[in-house]
C-alpha cells in the first residue's frame, strides 16, 4: 500500500515537473487577470463610495427628509446595482416632490374644516390625456351652458369659468414640462394683473363720474335756488319801481296842479296890477290935466 501511494506521488510530481513551463504561464495570466480584477473591483469601490455619498447629499436636502429611502438602505447597499436603483428612485422622488411643490406653489391646496377635522385637497399630479382635455372642453361648454354665461361683452361668470380651465391647463402643462408650465403661469399672472389695472381704472373712471354728476347736480341746485332768488328779489323791484312810478306820477300830478294855480294867480295878479297901474295912470292924467 505504501510502495503505490509512493509510486502514484512519483508519477504526480513528474507530471507537476513536466507542466511547469505551462504551470508558469498559467500562473502569470492568472495574475495579469488578477491584477486587473483588481482595478475593476478598486474602481467600482470608488464608484460605489461617490453614489453612497451622492445619495447621503440627498439625505440632507429638503425633498429627502419626506422620502421613503433613507441612510440605513443607503448604506446596506453593496453594489453598484442597488446604488444604481437607490439613485435612481432618489431622482424620481426628488421629481415628484419638486412638481408637487410647483403645482402646490401654482395651484395652493383647498383647506377646509367639516366634523371637527381639518381637510386638504392638493393637486392632482396625474398626467392628462387626449380624453381628458376632449372632456375638459365638454365640461366647459356644458357649465358656461347650466351657468348662462354671456356670450360677447364683460361677463364675470364666463371668465370665472375661463380661469378655472386656464388652471386646469396650466397643471396638465405643468406635469409634461414644469419649466412650461411655469412660465404659462407667468402668463396667468400678468393677465390677470393686466385684468386689475383696467378694473381699478375702470372703477376710478366711473367713481369720477359719478363725483362730476354730484357736483352737477349741486351746481344745479345752487342755480336754481339762486334764480329762486333773483326772481323774488326781481319781483320785489318791480313793486318798488311801480311804488315809485305811483309817488312819482301823484308827485307830478301835485306839482302840476299847484304850478296850474301858481299860474293862475300870478295872471291875476298881473292883471290887478295892470288895473291899479291903468287906474293910476288916469288919475295922474286927470291931476296934471286939471293943474292945467
Amino acid at each position: 500500500m505504501l510502495k503505490a501511494d509512493a509510486h502514484l506521488i512519483g508519477d504526480e510530481v513528474t507530471l507537476r515537473l513536466g507542466a511547469t513551463a505551462a504551470r508558469r504561464r498559467y500562473l502569470e495570466s492568472l495574475f495579469v487577470n488578477t491584477c486587473s480584477y483588481i482595478q475593476h473591483l478598486e474602481s467600482t469601490l470608488i464608484g460605489l463610495q461617490k453614489d453612497k455619498q451622492l445619495l447621503l447629499k440627498l439625505c440632507t436636502s429638503i425633498w429627502w427628509k419626506r422620502c421613503s429611502i433613507g441612510r440605513d438602505a443607503i448604506f446596506r447597499a453593496t453594489t453598484p446595482k442597488q446604488c444604481a436603483i437607490l439613485a435612481t428612485k432618489a431622482q424620481e422622488n426628488m421629481a415628484k416632490e419638486s412638481l408637487e411643490n410647483i403645482l402646490n406653489a401654482i395651484l395652493p391646496p383647498i383647506e377646509w374644516t367639516e366634523g371637527g377635522h381639518l381637510w386638504i385637497q392638493n393637486v392632482s399630479t396625474t398626467p392628462a390625456t387626449r380624453m381628458d382635455v376632449i372632456n375638459l372642453q365638454d365640461h366647459l361648454d356644458r357649465k358656461l351652458q347650466q351657468r348662462q354665461a354671456r356670450v360677447t361683452g364683460i361677463c364675470p361668470i364666463r371668465r370665472e369659468l375661463y380661469a378655472q380651465c386656464f388652471d386646469e391647463i396650466i397643471r396638465q402643462v405643468t406635469i409634461n414640462c414644469p419649466e412650461r408650465g411655469l412660465l404659462l403661469l407667468r402668463i396667468r399672472n400678468e393677465i390677470l394683473m393686466t385684468f386689475a389695472a383696467y378694473n381699478t381704472l375702470y372703477e376710478s373712471s366711473t367713481a369720477f363720474g359719478l363725483r362730476k354728476a354730484l357736483q352737477g347736480d349741486l351746481g344745479k341746485l345752487k342755480l336754481v335756488n339762486k334764480v329762486s332768488t333773483v326772481e323774488l328779489e326781481k319781483r320785489n323791484l318791480e313793486a318798488e319801481y311801480l311804488d315809485l312810478k305811483a309817488k312819482f306820477e301823484a308827485a307830478e300830478k301835485r306839482t302840476g296842479e299847484k304850478r296850474d294855480l301858481d299860474e293862475k294867480k300870478h295872471a291875476e295878479e298881473i292883471n290887478f296890477l295892470k288895473n291899479t297901474n291903468r287906474q293910476l295912470k288916469m288919475q295922474l292924467e286927470g291931476v296934471i290935466a286939471s293943474k292945467k
